[in-house]
């Protein structure tokens, strides 16, 4: 395979789990020139580790024409048909994107629904699974994500990333507070633009709670590698904390941790019901202290 072309939106948990298909496809074709379309944001951190070679966004208006059932604009036809492998984990369920490939004689088109179906383990091993056909047998779950810049920070801050794409998937803030002050080592908060808004709005900028704000994803892989401890919910953050080798208790509600976790011994997960006001700041904090004092290497 000397062009290969990747199809693969969602946020950052849904880019962090598609990584080690990734790593399987660099692996086997070295050489090969990788581009995917998707989130650019998050897929910069592919880029900047050389699993892809381009990459493109997935809001640009000349990828409409592969959701419709007409002919494709003979330019972007001609562009498709420079690859040898087109690999779609775009949503497609009325098999639209599936139609137009392949786009001539050799080419090799596959696919995989872009949410894993529950009961057969986490996301990551789903998308690897895709790659069977090609001979390519599943690796690692987790891809380690270490700062692109080497470092000697020592591991001892904690870090809590109140929020996740879904309110849903977020314990009370409140709850978060509360185990902040009891925690042995003065935690800092993770705060994107979401959280920002809800941290402003209950009046918390002027109480003193130390906070990162704005942090560039390579930034934040700096903090997370340099962390004795993470804790979060079902998040794209989370996920890039494990790929930091960060130690994480992690709080799930709705979603499934058994597809959706990160398959990380150095993770912990805690879960009690669908409802994750149901767990009790306690159990949190408890679960919290414990990972702190195993200082093991899991």
């Amino acid at each position: 395979m000397r062009r290969i072309l990747v199809l693969r939106g969602g946020a950052l948990g849904d880019l962090i789990v598609t990584l080690p298909a990734l790593a399987l496809l660099r692996q086997h074709w070295p050489e090969a020139h990788l581009t995917l379309v998707g989130n650019t944001t998050a897929a910069s951190i592919a880029l900047a580790r050389g699993l892809i070679s381009e990459l493109l966004s997935q809001h640009e208006g000349r990828w409409a024409p592969l959701h419709e059932a007409g002919p494709l604009p003979g330019s972007l036809a001609e562009w498709l048909s420079s690859f040898d492998l087109v690999l779609n984990f775009w949503p497609d369920p009325d098999g639209a994107v599936r139609r137009h490939f392949p786009t001539r004689t050799g080419q090799v088109f596959l696919e995989a629904p872009a949410l894993p179906p529950p009961g057969n383990g986490p996301a990551a091993g789903h998308f690897q699974a895709a790659l069977t056909p090609l001979g390519l047998q599943p690796g690692p779950l987790i891809y380690p994500l270490p700062p692109a810049a080497p470092t000697s920070r020592e591991r001892s801050s904690i870090l809590i990333h109140p929020g996740s794409g879904s309110p849903r998937k977020n314990w009370p803030l409140a709850n978060w507070l509360r185990v902040a002050c009891e925690l042995p080592i003065r935690p800092v908060f993770i705060l994107g633009e979401a959280e920002v808004a809800r941290w402003d709005a209950q009046g918390l900028s002027t109480a003193g709670i130390a906070t990162l704000r704005g942090k560039n994803l390579e930034e934040l892989i700096v903090e997370l590698a340099g962390c004795r401890l993470f804790l979060g919910h079902d998040s794209g953050i989370s996920h890039l904390a494990a790929g930091c080798g960060a130690r994480c208790v992690l709080l799930f509600g709705p979603t499934d941790p058994a597809t959706w976790a990160p398959p990380s011994p150095r993770v912990r997960v805690l879960r009690e019901a669908a409802d994750l006001s149901t767990l009790s700041p306690e159990s949190v904090l408890a679960a919290a202290q414990a990972r702190l004092a195993d200082q093991r290497s899991d």
